[in-house]
């Protein structure tokens, strides 16, 4: 899957939250994606509940409309008298934005597509909107578009309440430097219950941009006791990484021993022929992938490759999978997508492999967890996601774990390291199991 991201600035989602009096703003179509179509329109944002649309032009202005009834193709005018149009100029930031309500309370939008009677989106299934400003909603053109009304983009979110903070944290966590000490500790004296093996291996999957390789950079900065950023990482539409990657963390921050390696593949991605195929994540679990592997989507690597290992051993294969999905895309991940990770999951289960979930960003999914992360085991929205992806990848909830990457900080912070310390501890536990499942007693060590 390609990345989808907002084109909406900071500035201007703050704008809009506090327009809509609600905390979160949750990405549903993006027309320059999708498609600048009513069919997609509606298979994206039918039955959402309050949604937002929002329209660009190269003029600057970010304008659209509110909504808090649902899309659903009756045909039939919709009353809302909470809806209304708003617009703001990109170009000029401390202007506040302008709201136009309707001048009809017995009319809001029709529901057979973002058609607002004044302003009608996706008009005629092209980049443009329609503006009829003596219609319904009252307005001044140049106010509302600058009479623009070619789109250079098009976006509907669903307009979300976090739901504030639970009464009690669903998950204990203590976030003083004992407990910090203590997750390094545990770290540092683990080891695997097979004497062949030294280091547990660990497979990073996830979509493009869920923040595989920023969670290695994370994990990396930790033991370092500073930010670091060795594997690439960035917002490309396709997958940054595409070579097989086994990154081993050098000892810090008082540990003498770091008893696992991380493994960093390709994203997985919708398309044909692209991302990481099926074939090759088989190859990767049993070993036969060395580091630096040049994938190719289009065909899987052979035996005669040079980087194929014929005969891997114990400590060669993969001892835990850790699937990777952003906080924000949740809601985003196709059908073709989820069928995707079925397939993966299903592969690493007939091999007997154990696995987890890293829910990433979650800083950026709850704006109460970006206040506080200590809020996170009490964020309403965060324990409703890590439900969902329970729900969705077939997992138990006590194998999803909410963290936080590093990314625009330069300096390391204690809180975002317990938070990643704390599911390194409970990859190793999974790992454990790996081991467990061996019918070797005589590899176990004393």
């Amino acid at each position: 899957m390609s990345t989808i991201t907002s084109s909406l600035t900071k500035w201007q989602k703050k704008k809009l939250c506090s327009l809509l009096s609600h905390d979160r703003l949750s990405l549903l179509f993006k027309a320059s994606v999708h498609g600048y179509n009513a069919s997609t329109f509606h298979q994206k944002c039918n039955t959402q509940g309050p949604t937002v649309i929002v329209a660009y032009n190269k003029s600057g202005y970010v304008f659209g409309a509110f909504t808090c009834k649902d899309y659903g193709q009756t045909g039939q005018n919709v009353v809302d008298d909470k809806a209304f149009l708003f617009s703001f100029n990109d170009k000029e930031v401390k202007e506040a934005p302008l709201r136009v309500f309707s001048g009809n309370p017995q009319y809001a939008f029709t529901d057979t597509g973002p058609n607002f009677d004044s302003l009608r989106f996706l008009h005629n299934n092209t980049a443009t909107v329609y503006s009829n400003h003596a219609a319904t909603y009252i307005f001044e053109p140049q106010q509302m578009h600058g009479n623009d009304l070619q789109l250079t983009e098009c976006e509907v979110y669903r307009v979300e309440d976090c739901g504030g903070l639970l009464e009690k944290p669903w998950r204990n966590v203590q976030w003083n430097s004992e407990r910090r000490k203590a997750l390094l500790s545990i770290i540092s004296g683990w080891k695997p219950s097979v004497s062949s093996v030294k280091q547990a291996r660990i497979l990073l999957v996830g979509h493009v941009g869920a923040g595989k390789s920023s969670f290695f950079n994370s994990i990396n900065s930790v033991f370092k006791g500073y930010v670091s950023s060795q594997a690439n990482t960035g917002t490309a539409g396709t997958s940054l990484t595409t070579q097989f990657r086994t990154y081993h963390i050098k000892p810090g921050s008082g540990v003498s021993h770091v008893p696992f390696a991380l493994c960093d593949s390709m994203g997985l991605e919708e398309g044909l022929n692209s991302g990481l195929d099926v074939d090759d994540f088989a190859s990767i679990l049993k070993g036969h992938i060395q580091d630096r592997y040049q994938f190719n989507p289009s065909m899987p690597i052979q035996p005669e490759s040079p980087h194929f290992h014929k005969s891997p051993g114990l400590k060669d294969k993969i001892h835990c999978v850790v699937y990777v999905i952003d906080t924000s895309k949740i809601k985003l991940l196709s059908d073709k997508m989820n069928d995707k990770f079925a397939v993966f999951r299903n592969k690493t289960n007939q091999l007997g492999i154990p696995q987890l979930v890293l829910l990433t960003k979650v800083d950026e999914g709850c704006p109460l967890v970006a206040e506080d992360l200590k809020n996170v085991y009490q964020s309403h929205y965060i324990n409703k996601m890590v439900q969902e992806v329970s729900a969705q990848l077939g997992v138990s909830l006590s194998a999803v774990i909410p963290v936080k990457n590093y990314s625009q900080e330069l300096e390391i912070d204690p809180q975002t390291d317990i938070l990643l310390l704390n599911a390194v501890v409970q990859i190793l536990r999974t790992a454990e199991g790996f081991f467990d499942d061996l019918y070797n007693p005589e590899e176990r060590s004393e």
